[in-house]
């Protein structure tokens, strides 16, 4: 069984993927607060009064060898912009999703989303050996559906009545992957939209 190395770090062009400690909850704070993102009622961005108790439940996924929770930090300003997690790591199917992805609005539709996965989708095929990488997203939350696909990746369904909501709505689930026969060329996109800044 492969263990899951909870003190890598990542750093590309424009972002350092970062291990998520306690220590950034103040960080990840103001990040959020960047476009109030826990009002979107579509996305699970928790508040900052929740942000402990999420990173405390990311870190209990983690000690047991089910996730890698990071922090995504802007390269130049030094901030932190984001979070993002590889889960549901099922290691006896060489498949895991790359999920609980959110950046502060002034990362957006910029190169930090594109490198992010990059560097996660690098890891994942070729040192943890993955066949599959998944993705799952609220079924309107139209925003992270087109950058799923822009990414490269596929639709495979729609999980309907997936998840109750704390808001009370029930979530159709959206899934896509990318495969490892797809990683190369996928790789070959995602580069060329960073050198190109086509974000």
């Amino acid at each position: 069984m492969t263990q899951v190395d909870s003190h890598t770090f990542f750093t590309g062009e424009h972002v350092i993927l970062e291990p998520l400690t306690l220590e950034h909850v103040p960080a990840l704070c103001l990040a959020a607060a960047d476009g109030n993102l826990w009002e979107l009622w579509y996305t699970t961005v928790p508040h900052p009064d929740d942000m402990k108790a999420y990173v405390d439940k990311a870190l209990d996924q983690e000690a047991r060898g089910e996730s890698l929770a990071f922090v995504v930090r802007d390269k130049t300003s030094g901030e932190i912009i984001g979070s993002t997690r590889i889960c549901n790591w099922d290691q006896a199917n060489r498949r895991l999703e790359i999920g609980y992805t959110w950046y502060a609005k002034r990362a957006q539709r910029t190169s930090v989303n594109t490198e992010t996965k990059l560097i996660i989708l690098n890891y994942a095929f070729s040192t943890l050996d993955v066949m599959a990488v998944e993705f799952r997203t609220h079924w309107h939350n139209q925003a992270s559906r087109q950058a799923i696909m822009r990414l490269g990746a596929k639709q495979d369904g729609v999980l309907r009545n997936h998840k109750l909501l704390k808001n009370g709505t029930v979530r159709d689930t959206v899934v896509y992957s990318i495969i490892d026969s797809e990683w190369p060329t996928v790789e070959q996109h995602l580069k060329h939209r960073l050198a190109h800044y086509q974000q």
